[in-house]
């Protein structure tokens, strides 16, 4: 230490080896800089005084940008952002919420605004049709500010947030009662402290842990972070000894997080998200109540990369499964910011989240090694997951908030499944029960509180929409019941919401083959019997049936569902019941033996169970036995983020499931070529379908 040579009043440990002169922290400049010094790679004046010289050349040029203000209506929420910035750039800082699920690519079309005045350049994009080009609808992510910029938040925007918010309600309805006691992983404990005095001079932190002892925190297994102990004197006086412990309960310890000063009340919020294949689901929750504020749901980006978990595997083999992992959380942080904007929320509110979805899906996300699922034995890198934080995945809430991630059984049957149990309770009961989740994958559980036996057929896509001509998930616009009148041909529908026809969802393909099958459209191979009805087409070398005529779609193009459509859904239908039967001989049961079917999965909201068993998807058993439980994945991630209980018996259930493996099973590939019919090549199975011939 010595003096500085301009102000000898000030002490500092700044010395220039070459001049042999002590310098503050307001003098720290380079004397010579011009000139060869052999001390410069070590002084530490150097390196601070060319530090300085960078921050002042970036001052200089961030104040030569030129900033412009832009306006969103109707909130006349604002920001200011430089030349050159993108829209959605000006809306995240405004804090605008905008669904922008392609991470601002440009190819999801979701973040629309209609530009009211100002000067912006956009690149031109097909997701724009001429009406709205004509009302000045821009995308966002490709709109440039270059000037004072006013646009408006479109009404059907404002109106999808409203229904993500109704959403909410209706699902708070439908799980309402589920948990009884609140007790989530992360909880915020206000605590006014006694200062210390001469008769109690325990430390601060010894003091905090008395505080939380009586609060019923086991201190005994808590643990609290060296950054957390810096902070700690200052927090704890600041008011007063009053401050609020950020505490996670984990498995084995509990750790303090956070400590702030004041008995902070805001309203703390949780994400349940379902991370299916093909869609993703979130629902924003209330922590205090349980009442569910918000639910969003959209397309899962990695569906460029591939409709099924090992298409998904093979591409992150290619590209990496970091870029995997960000496509996901593309979709995830597009529904969080639009289910926190439907209710005004702020995303720094959620503190606990609980992530389900199949194995593949999970360790995408997380960016863990995948390719080992998809080999002989089909092993995961990780089946059981510690408490994670928010911030360490890239999840867009409270980087601190906790992460519980749903156990997986096995390669092929994820945490969506023993989500799907928890919520189903058929594994407390004795009825012995078949579950289904009908999706890309296809999982199958038999059992009950006794046993429980699962494997997974690989149903494909069809039922969601993959690789069907105008296939579509359950969205605005979507066919989803179909029924044919006998003598003309011609089909009546409804559209979820009564927009025009825009494609098919699962439910709508369904109803549609099965009308085909009994009007005699097609034969129980798939194929068309009369082609020359006006209602059928030839289309380069396809023959299909016109669900639509173009004049009457949202899409001014005919919907036609052609043979080879068809032939995906029997595909999918035949891996299903293949799946049912061999599980159920693998049991030494038999469908009579079943007390109860359940089915979930999201297209099945609409499902008809009639239609269902005249394809052959279903068994031709007593329809009573038939229930239908929408997304258990997404409900049972609820049960789980609101109750401890409910996570431990999340993994109860992962570890109870024996799983069987299809792939080497000779009797799948027989059982699944047998149900290449409709409804199946044994039709004593099916002794309620009445084929018109």
């Amino acid at each position: 230490m010595g003096t500085c040579v301009n102000h000898p009043d000030r002490e500092t440990g700044f010395l220039c080896m070459k001049h042999e002169v002590y310098m503050c922290e307001e003098c720290l400049k380079c004397r010579d800089p011009e000139i060869y010094c052999k001390f410069r790679s070590s002084c530490m004046i150097w390196f601070i005084h060319k530090q300085r010289k960078r921050e002042e050349k970036e001052k200089l040029a961030e104040s030569a940008v030129q900033k412009y203000t832009v306006t969103f209506k109707p909130d006349n929420k604002f920001a200011t952002v430089s030349d050159g910035a993108t829209l959605l750039e000006a809306a995240q800082e405004a804090d605008v919420p905008l669904n922008a699920s392609c991470n601002g690519k440009g190819s999801c079309g979701k973040c629309k605004l209609i530009l009211e005045s100002g000067d912006i350049k956009t690149v031109p994009s097909t997701l724009l049709d001429e009406t709205e080009k004509g009302k000045n609808y821009v995308l966002a992510c490709q709109s440039t500010v270059h000037g004072d910029v006013t646009v408006r938040i479109p009404e059907e925007t404002i109106e999808r947030k409203l229904r993500i918010a109704g959403m909410g309600k209706a699902e708070t309805g439908r799980l309402k009662g589920l948990v009884r006691h609140i007790s989530p992983m992360l909880v915020e404990i206000p605590l006014e402290l006694t200062p210390p005095t001469l008769d109690d001079s325990v430390s601060d932190l010894d003091r905090l842990k008395r505080g939380l002892r009586k609060s019923g925190i086991d201190t005994d297994r808590l643990s609290i972070s060296l950054s957390v102990m810096r902070d700690l004197a200052t927090v704890m006086r600041e008011e007063n000894w009053k401050i609020t412990a950020s505490v996670v309960r984990k498995k084995c310890s509990d750790e303090i997080l956070r400590v702030e000063p004041g008995n902070g009340t805001a309203q703390l919020l949780g994400l349940s998200i379902d991370i299916g294949t093909t869609s993703i689901v979130a629902y924003l929750v209330d922590m205090s109540d349980g009442s569910i504020l918000a639910a969003a749901s959209g397309h899962n980006r990695q569906a460029v990369c591939g409709d099924d978990v090992i298409n998904r595997i093979v591409c992150s083999e290619k590209n990496g499964v970091k870029k995997l992992s960000t496509m996901a959380l593309a979709t995830i942080n597009g529904l969080i910011s639009e289910a926190v904007g439907s209710v005004n929320a702020n995303s720094g509110q959620i503190r606990n989240v609980v992530l389900s979805g199949n194995t593949t899906m999970i360790h995408l996300l997380l960016q863990i090694e995948p390719r080992y699922i998809r080999m002989e034995p089909y092993i995961p890198a990780v089946s059981e997951f510690p408490i994670l934080k928010a911030g360490d995945i890239g999840l867009k809430v409270n980087p601190m908030a906790a992460v519980f991630v749903m156990p997986s059984p096995a390669g092929y049957v994820g945490g969506d499944i023993v989500s799907g149990l928890l919520y189903a309770g058929f594994h407390r009961e004795t009825p012995l029960t078949l579950f289904i989740d009908v999706g890309t994958n296809g999982e199958i559980v038999l059992g009950n509180k006794e046993w429980l036996m699962t494997a997974s057929c690989s149903a494909g896509p069809a039922f969601e929409g993959g690789g069907v001509r105008w296939g579509m998930r359950a969205e605005e616009g979507a066919i989803e019941k179909v029924s044919i009148d006998p003598e003309t041909l011609v089909p009546e529908y409804s559209t979820v919401g009564d927009f025009p026809a825009r494609g098919i969802c699962g439910s709508g393909m369904i109803d549609l083959i099965a009308e085909m099958l009994l009007t005699g459209v097609i034969d129980q191979s798939g194929k068309f019997v009369n082609r020359s009805h006006p209602r059928i087409k030839q289309e380069k070398e396809v023959t299909a049936y016109i669900v639509e005529f173009a004049d009457h779609t949202g899409i001014e193009e005919d919907i036609i569902f052609t043979e080879s459509d068809i032939d995906n859904i029997i595909r999918s239908k035949a891996a299903v019941y293949a799946g049912f039967i061999v599980l159920l001989n693998h049991a030494g049961l038999d469908f009579s033996m079943v007390d109860k079917m359940i089915i979930t999965g999201g297209f099945g909201q609409y499902l008809n169970i009639e239609r269902a068993v005249t394809i052959g998807l279903l068994p031709d058993i007593e329809r009573s036995r038939f229930q239908y439980l929408g997304n258990s994945s997404v409900a049972g991630a609820y049960m789980a983020l609101m109750s401890d209980e409910f996570r431990k018996e999340a993994g109860r259930i992962s570890n109870s499931m024996t799983y069987i493996d299809f792939s080497s099973n000779s009797r799948f590939m027989d059982e699944f070529t047998s149900a290449l019919f409709l409804p199946h090549t044994d039709m004593k199975a099916f002794p309620s379908v009445n084929i018109r011939r």
